[in-house]
Parts: C-alpha cells; sequence; structure tokens
C-alpha cells in the first residue's frame, strides 16, 4: 500500500467530448424530422463542422477570458478636466472574439439568407443550439439582433413609410444581417423598467416629437443617416446587451405606449477624437450608464441600468401600438431562449455522456464497474434523455412553424414522412404559432433548469465546481447562465397568463384553440388517452371566463406543453421503426399519464435492459459489460 498525495495516486481520466452533432442522436433525428432530404444533404457538412468548431481550445479559452475579465465602465463620465463625456464600456477579448466568430457564422444573419425557404428557421436554429455553450453568452444579443431584423423587415413591406424612414429602416437591417465583424450590429431590447419588469404598462420613458435642424441631424456622415425626429428620456432599469449598436424599445407618447428603433451612438463634430486635437468623433447617442449589473451568472454579458436623456429614434409601426408592434421581436427571442435552454442542456449531457463512459465506481465484492454499465445511474441518464428529446420535439417543431409563417406563399413541400400530417394550413400557421411560442418558452426554460442541475450531480463533487482551469466540463457555469432564461423574456406566470389571454381572446382565441386542437389530434392519432385528455382541458378552458382560468393558468400551459410533445413523440415513432425512438415514446406516453403501465415492453432481464438504456443515451449499444460483472449488479 502506498499513500497517495497532491501529484501522485489515482486520477480520474478526463471524459472526451465528441463532435457534438455526431454525438447527440436527438440533434440528429431533429433535422430529419424537419427538413427534406434534399436540404438535409445541403447543410449537414457545415453542421457537422461547425459542431467541431465549438469545442476547439481556443474557443473555450475565450470563454475563460470572458468569465474572468467582466465588462465595466471606464473613467467616471467626464474627463480629465471635468468635462461631460461618453463613459466606454470595457469588454474582454475574449468575448469580443466570440463575438465575431458569431457575426461570421452568421447565427442571426442566417435567418435572412435565400435558399432554404420555409426550412431557414430549423436549420439557424440548430446551429445557434450547438453554439450556445460555447459562446459564453454572446448568443443573448445575437438573438435581439435576429428580433430587430425580423421587425424591421418587416416594417420595410409597409408603403406607408416616408423615404426618410425607409433609408433609416434599411440601413439597420443591413447591418443586422452582415456577416461581417468590421459592420455587422447587435441589437438592445429595451423594455424593463422599475415600475414592473415584464409589466410595461407603467413605463416611465417618454418620446417627444421634436426633429433637428438639418445640421444636426447626421447620426453618420459617411452613410448619410440622419438622426431620428423623436427625443427619448427616461430610466432603463434592466437592459443586456449595453454594447450593442442599435435597440428596440418602447416609451410612451400622446397617443400610448409606442415602439421606436435608436442607434446608440452620433456623430458628434466638435468632440475631440485624439490626443493631437483632431475633431469629429461619435459619441453615445442621449445614453449614459447608471451602473452594471451584479448577476447570478451571464456574467460576460453587460447588463445595465441606463439613463437616457433626449436619445434621438424613429418611431417603429404606429404610434399607440408599441406592443403590438414588438410582438414581432418577442416571437423570435422567446424561441432564442428556448434554444438557449435547450443548447445548455444538450452540453451538460454530452459531458455526462463522456463522464459515464470513463469513470468506474464499486460494485461490491472488491469488483469495479464503469457507470456505463450501472443500471440506476443509466435509469436516471435515459429518463433525463427522453425529457430533452421531448422538449426538443416542440422546439423544432416551433421552429418549424414560424419557417412557415415566414415563407408563406412560397414554402416548399414538406418532408412526406414526417412532418406532412402536422403541418397546419396556412391560415392556422400564425394562430397556431401564437400559441406554441409560451408555451414552448415557459416550459422548456423551466425544465431545463432542473435538468442541468442533475448533470451537475451526475458528475458528483467535481460537477459542482467551476471548472475553469477545464473549461469544456463547466456545467456549473451552464446551470447559473441558464437559470435567467426563464426569467428573461417573459416569467412563467408572465407566460401563462399571455396563453390564457391568447386562447380567450374574443376575436382571435377560436383561431387559436382550434389550431392546437387540429394539432394535437393529428399528431397523437391512434393514442386515445392524449385526445380525450386534451378534449377535457380544451372543454374547461372554454367553459371558464379568464379571470377564474388564470390561477390555473400554470397547469394549463404544462397540460398543453406535454400533450404537444407526447402527439410529436407519436409522429416520430410512426416514421421510425427503431427499438430507441419506440422505447422513448412508449416511456414518455406512460410517464406523463397518456398510457396505462400495463404490460410493460421494458425487458425485465437487467443486462438487456442495461442495452436498451444504453441504447436511448448513446443513441446505439455501447461497449459489452465489464467483464466479471453479475447482472445482478448492474
Amino acid at each position: 500500500m502506498e499513500a497517495s498525495s497532491a501529484d501522485s495516486g489515482f486520477f480520474q481520466t478526463l471524459p472526451v467530448l465528441r463532435n457534438q452533432f455526431q454525438d447527440d442522436s436527438t440533434c440528429q433525428r431533429m433535422l430529419s424530422l424537419f427538413l427534406p432530404p434534399t436540404i438535409l444533404e445541403q447543410v449537414s457538412c457545415e453542421i457537422e463542422q461547425l459542431s467541431e468548431d465549438v469545442l476547439q481550445p481556443h474557443v473555450f479559452d475565450c470563454v475563460t477570458d470572458a468569465e474572468r475579465n467582466l465588462p465595466y465602465v471606464l473613467g467616471s463620465g467626464k474627463n480629465a478636466f471635468g468635462q461631460p463625456v461618453s463613459p466606454q464600456l470595457v469588454l474582454s477579448e475574449g468575448w469580443k472574439t466570440l463575438q465575431d466568430m458569431g457575426f461570421t457564422k452568421g447565427f442571426a444573419a442566417q435567418g435572412y439568407e435565400h435558399g432554404l425557404g420555409q426550412y431557414t428557421r430549423v436549420v439557424q436554429y440548430m446551429r445557434c443550439l450547438l453554439w450556445e455553450a460555447s459562446g459564453a453568452m454572446t448568443s443573448c444579443p445575437m438573438a435581439m439582433q435576429d428580433g430587430a431584423a425580423r421587425l424591421l423587415q418587416l416594417q420595410l413591406t409597409s408603403d406607408r413609410l416616408l423615404p426618410a424612414e425607409r433609408m433609416v429602416f434599411q440601413n439597420a437591417f443591413e447591418h443586422l444581417i452582415s456577416r461581417d465583424p468590421e459592420r455587422g450590429w447587435t441589437s438592445g431590447q429595451w423594455m424593463t423598467e422599475r415600475t414592473g419588469g415584464s409589466d410595461v404598462s407603467k413605463t416611465e420613458t417618454i418620446a417627444t416629437y421634436s426633429p433637428l435642424p438639418e445640421s444636426e441631424a447626421l447620426c453618420d456622415p459617411p452613410e448619410g443617416i440622419p438622426l431620428g425626429p423623436w427625443s427619448i428620456s427616461g430610466f432603463k432599469w434592466f437592459a443586456s446587451a449595453a454594447d450593442s449598436n442599435m435597440t428596440i424599445l418602447l416609451a410612451k407618447t400622446p397617443k400610448g405606449l409606442s415602439a421606436f428603433y435608436a442607434p446608440l451612438r452620433r456623430f458628434n463634430p466638435t468632440l475631440q477624437r485624439t490626443a493631437s486635437g483632431r475633431k469629429g468623433s461619435t459619441e453615445l447617442n442621449g445614453v449614459a450608464i447608471s451602473r452594471l449589473k451584479n448577476k447570478m451568472g451571464t456574467k460576460p454579458l453587460p447588463s445595465a441600468e441606463l439613463v437616457l436623456d433626449g436619445m434621438r429614434g424613429w418611431l417603429v409601426g404606429e404610434e399607440g401600438r408599441g406592443i403590438q408592434t414588438i410582438s414581432a421581436v418577442l416571437t423570435i427571442t422567446r424561441l432564442r431562449t428556448t434554444i438557449s435552454a435547450m443548447g445548455f442542456l444538450g452540453r451538460g449531457l454530452a459531458i455526462v455522456r463522456a463522464f459515464t463512459k470513463v469513470r468506474e465506481v464499486g460494485a461490491g465484492n472488491g469488483a469495479r464497474a464503469r457507470l456505463l454499465d450501472n443500471s440506476l445511474h443509466l435509469q436516471t441518464l435515459s429518463d433525463m434523455t427522453i425529457e430533452y428529446h421531448g422538449m426538443m420535439l416542440l422546439t423544432f417543431y416551433s421552429s418549424y412553424v414560424l419557417g412557415l409563417e415566414e415563407h408563406a406563399g412560397q414554402a416548399q413541400d414538406p418532408h412526406p414522412i414526417a412532418t406532412a400530417r402536422i403541418t397546419p394550413q396556412r391560415e392556422s400557421v400564425a394562430p397556431l404559432l401564437r400559441v406554441l411560442t409560451p408555451v414552448l418558452k415557459a416550459y422548456c426554460t423551466k425544465q431545463c433548469i432542473p435538468l442541468l442541475h442533475a448533470c451537475m450531480e451526475s458528475l458528483g463533487g467535481v460537477g459542482y465546481l467551476e471548472n475553469s482551469e477545464t473549461e469544456y466540463l463547466n456545467i456549473a457555469r451552464l446551470f447559473r447562465d441558464a437559470c435567467v432564461l426563464n426569467i428573461w423574456e417573459g416569467t412563467t406566470d408572465v407566460l401563462s397568463t399571455d396563453l390564457v389571454r391568447a386562447l380567450k381572446h374574443p376575436k382571435s382565441g377560436r383561431a387559436s384553440m382550434t389550431a392546437i386542437d387540429g394539432l394535437i389530434k393529428q399528431a397523437a392519432r391512434g393514442e386515445d388517452m392524449i385526445v380525450s385528455k386534451w378534449g377535457a382541458l380544451r372543454q374547461m378552458v372554454e367553459a371558464t371566463v379568464q379571470a377564474d382560468l388564470l390561477s390555473e393558468a400554470r397547469d394549463v400551459l404544462w397540460a398543453i406543453a406535454e400533450m404537444l410533445q407526447a402527439g410529436l413523440f407519436c409522429v416520430e415513432a410512426d416514421a421510425y421503426a427503431d427499438q430507441r425512438t419506440q422505447e422513448m415514446c412508449l416511456r414518455y406516453l406512460r410517464k406523463k399519464g397518456f398510457k396505462e403501465a400495463t404490460g410493460s415492453s421494458e425487458p425485465r432481464d437487467l443486462r438487456a435492459r442495461l442495452r436498451c438504456n444504453q441504447k436511448i443515451i448513446f443513441g446505439s449499444d455501447v461497449l459489452s459489460p465489464s467483464p466479471g460483472i453479475p447482472s445482478s449488479k448492474m
């Protein structure tokens, strides 16, 4: 016997992360379900290469740098002689490198590029998902960039825009969809104020129409872009992406709450530019950083309290209809917040799978066994994998429906095997998406948190550590970042309330209810228990007045989310006859109460059950059980 020391004795073999797309059978299945073979063949090589790129050492070095060197504000807003100057927000080189990589890879731009038609969002969001856990939260401003681009794209279809408005919106849109880091813009989304978080009804930011003289109106002289005619003043309590190039914000006008676009910087011809005295430079556009937020997670992301004092902006949409106008932004950002959750959870499960292959534990009577052969560990991990798979089905179906809405009239034929029966009619797409968005975002972002915690637990004490010295194993970082996702873009209660309002809306509620009804019945065809439970829920919702239904809004949302996932599991099981797919579907239906538990198909022989769980977790059988381990120990 020999005592161990800090540098001698047993050392755990490091887990090895494989190419994430190749390693994650669920990711592969989502693309084969929601893409036709021709497009899958077109994009698969690039997606596999991206999955390799996001695991490279220099990417994790950037993540560690961004986590260690947090954003800060340089100076006090005054120069050496006390004159007011724009404060400078300082960001780490790691953050800037990752953000540049995000531009180059087109994580926002791809949604507006041609070639993939109605399948654009499915491909784009799979690429975003594979990037999320390696991006150090640079995905947050890019999600808002994506939402702002969609909003301006819709505005540019209006024939009511004035020439100056069209020029400004077109210029901003082109910056937002650029893959060039030197030209690309991210966006903020400033809505939260001290009066109510997600409740914007008491917004205290005021916009006044007061056009500037033409000589003072230039925002960017080289591009000839004028500053907006609205002067905006107020206080934004929580503004993420304070380093963005523009923002979409809410402010009150005489006609009510309205939406505005504003650049973050403007040109000042009198501002001293260099130490040599040259004049003419940019400064913040009527914005001052009151302080940066000190958060539990998402630490590299600069979130701030902002004072707006004469910020120049442009009205977006109709005055007084700000909430309706920004709904296009919220659809995108809520879906992308869900993509973040699934990206974090997918990486957490990948780490656990890798650890399971190399970790050995005691098996009794002096024997050792790999976690790969531990029946309880694999049962737990297979249950987590099935939950993840169900949420991925709902996430990428929603992405598919978003693509249908954005490409109405030019849609290609759907995948003939998987999606034909659940592709909504054109008139049902928008009402269906109106319900899918709050259900998806509330359910998945909430559920990913305990599942990520379970991933941490699977590694024991090491999982709880901030493993910055081995950054790719840092589940603790993923967990604390994920904890904000069910708060951003609407808390669980806010989204549950939003769902009830959508279903009970006097004008559009019936269309949304009919769309969900058609989807569940088509998806769950042959599974009577799903259909009957949906029928009872629908009857209850229709018979209950909105005020009374609100106290049960969470239960309604959860029930709809799990019915939709159950139906999508059925669609997948009908399209693919392999044992893994069939078993996952059956287990999900039983766990959620959509199928009786009698007559289980799960093998009673522990060795056979172990192999079944291995197939669910890894996508296939993994190495034979450890030699010398009796089946009773598995």
